[in-house]
């Protein structure tokens, strides 16, 4: 199956120069000379971003040699493992997908291996199963913690539950264990961090939990924002609706340590809990530090907004979480919108045509309750004189109110947001 173009995509020429292969000009790029290995394209990380910039580069040109690297087997999806916790998932069965049919269908060649380095001048990925050259590279790592910000960490005592599966469900059996009248802790990073709203929505759903299994428990939650960072109108109404009572919440309080039974604030007002939820501060994944293409800051991958190329490392392009996306939240639904892109110029790059505008969607739903979830919607597109990513006027918006609607929409969109990732 081919695909030229993606219909949603504007077609502008972005100006002479730029569809030559390997021709885009990118300040601190490296300038050495590097190996030609031939149109073989690798992707690094088999979730939301990954499996997608793998599928619609072989779609839109199956001349190109895709291999995709992921250590797993399977992928569990982050986005609606909040459900597992408030017990309206029994697991993370519905959760998961697997690579089977995505490498049948599109002739993708898929390689369950560790990444233990990427040379940018070389071309080539090194991995537990042997070098990979490319001519492009993709690298979608997701996340990694900065555990070293918060004294006594230990995600086997204080499970994070930020990337879904086992911790997952160490949060849930603890949250079962814990008696009736006991109290649960989260505790919230400082933004930018992965899915804005899903502290919030976890936040629900452990209060759902509470109020129908531990009668006399409260979630308190610690927040190190000095506000609710997304849909906060809504999950304040919902909390009232639902959670009085039970939900305590709490701006502008950053949690520094983790103490026998409770956590440190700024390390001196102490909050005590027995079941303690930290999700930590975060950075772009392991992989793009060993690339080489996280910024000065430390955290975060600097890209080109209209191809997602680094602009430290050439030919090699960051989506997802990692990357600096201006105003894309970092979510499941924009590293697939980012994938997209970054696949078709991609492919116009390699095929000697002009590349192609950025215009991006996000939605990103929560629920508040076993019926009702909430949303929020946004359409993006490059500033060219800022060179940066920020939303359509008037695009971003949420949900007029809490809706039975909203999770039927909900629903439908995991069920077809795994399906195009996995087939």
């Amino acid at each position: 199956m081919t695909l030229e173009r993606r219909s949603f995509l504007k077609l502008l020429g972005m100006g002479a120069g730029a569809g030559a292969v390997g021709a885009v000009g990118l300040a601190g790029c490296a300038s050495k000379p590097v190996a030609v290995h031939g149109k073989k394209v690798v992707v690094v990380g088999g979730g939301y971003g990954g499996t997608i910039a793998a599928k619609y580069i072989r779609m839109m040109d199956p001349t190109l040699e895709v291999t995709l690297i992921e250590r797993n087997d399977h992928f569990v999806s982050c986005p609606f493992s909040n459900l597992v916790l408030g017990g309206m998932m029994p697991d993370l069965s519905k959760l998961t997908i697997k690579y089977d049919k995505l490498a049948a269908n599109h002739g993708i060649k898929v390689v369950q291996a560790e990444v233990t380095g990427v040379d940018p001048v070389a071309h080539t990925v090194t991995t537990s199963k042997g070098v990979f050259p490319y001519s492009r590279l993709v690298l979608s790592p997701g996340i990694e913690f900065r555990t070293d910000e918060i004294k006594g960490y230990d995600e086997n005592v204080t499970p994070h539950a930020w990337k879904a599966g086992p911790q997952t469900l160490l949060l849930k059996k603890q949250l079962e264990a814990m008696k009736p009248g006991e109290n649960v802790i989260i505790s919230i990073p400082v933004a930018p961090f992965r899915c804005p709203p899903g502290p919030y929505e976890r936040t629900s759903m452990i209060a759902m939990f509470l109020k129908e299994h531990k009668p006399g428990s409260k979630v308190i939650v610690l927040d190190g924002n000095p506000d609710i960072v997304s849909k906060k109108g809504l999950f304040l109404k919902g909390w009232k609706k639902h959670y009085e009572g039970i939900v305590d919440y709490r701006p502008a309080k950053k949690v520094t340590e983790v103490v026998p039974g409770g956590v440190l604030i700024e390390g001196l007002e102490e909050v005590k809990g027995a079941v303690i939820n930290v999700i930590p501060p975060q950075k772009a994944g392991h992989i793009a530090h060993v690339a080489g293409v996280v910024g000065p800051d430390k955290k975060w991958c600097p890209v080109n907004p209209m191809t997602f190329e680094s602009t430290i490392h050439k030919d090699i392009h960051v989506i997802g979480d990692s990357s600096i996306a201006g105003a894309m939240p970092k979510s499941g639904y924009s590293a697939n919108s980012e994938a997209k892109v970054c696949a078709t110029n991609i492919v116009n790059l390699m095929n000697g045509r002009e590349i192609t505008e950025l215009s991006a969607i996000n939605t990103c739903y929560s629920y508040l309750s076993r019926k009702e979830a909430v949303s929020v919607t946004g359409v993006y597109r490059v500033n060219k004189e800022k060179h940066v990513i920020e939303p359509v006027p008037g695009s971003v918006g949420v949900s007029p109110d809490l809706s039975e609607t909203e999770a039927v929409y909900a629903e439908s969109w995991l069920r077809n947001i795994l399906t195009e990732m996995s087939t």
